[in-house]
């Protein structure tokens, strides 16, 4: 596993070949089982995280107690805690397993010293977090902008992989639209493409 980040490392960083291999070999991966919660909304993170397999939801329990589903998290993502915001420091979200995943586990604490230590590093993780902003915001104003049955299309063109991936209560709110309408909008396509 640790070879999926060396070769993301060598796409995004001029590290050489021997710093790459420090940082692979400081870093920490864990193994978590479905349905494990990394943190949950309303606690103060401690760990940042890099997905090596698996899908990891984010997650916040609005005012109704209804859980809002607002991204999921695959191969080669990072979940970025920008908390540092608010005063009290807490998550927005909970972020948890809807598979068994493998993942970089990274201490926000320590953080700092391997930005230090390896320059490189936190450009990789600015370009990261950059890029990742950049990718939110265009969703952000697409989705606005869109249909559900659009949302749904954009979905299969961009990431087809989560419709098997996650269960359809939770694709739904992530599209913004009830599970009895996905399934509609699966079936008119389906049978649209027939």
């Amino acid at each position: 596993m640790k070879n999926i980040l060396f070769d993301y490392m060598t796409r995004l960083t001029s590290l050489s070949e021997e710093e790459k291999q420090a940082i692979v070999n400081e870093i920490h991966i864990d193994e978590f089982k479905k349905g494990t919660v990394l943190f949950r909304q309303g606690e103060v993170p401690t760990k940042c995280y890099f997905i090596l397999k698996g899908c990891i939801r984010q997650y916040s329990i609005d005012e109704e107690g209804r859980e809002i589903t607002s991204n999921f998290y695959t191969e080669e993502q990072a979940i970025a805690i920008i908390n540092h915001h608010k005063l009290d420091k807490s998550s927005d979200y909970t972020i948890a397993c809807v598979e068994d995943s493998v993942v970089v586990v990274g201490d926000l604490d320590t953080e700092k010293d391997m930005y230090t230590k390896y320059t490189q590093l936190e450009l990789m993780t600015r370009q990261m977090i950059e890029g990742s902003f950049s990718q939110v915001k265009a969703e952000f104003a697409a989705f606005i902008a869109s249909s559900p049955e659009e949302r749904f299309k954009t979905l299969l063109m961009k990431r087809p992989s989560l419709v098997d991936r996650v269960p359809q209560h939770q694709l739904a709110s992530f599209l913004g639209m009830t599970p009895e309408s996905l399934s509609r909008i699966k079936k008119r396509i389906h049978r649209d493409n027939n």
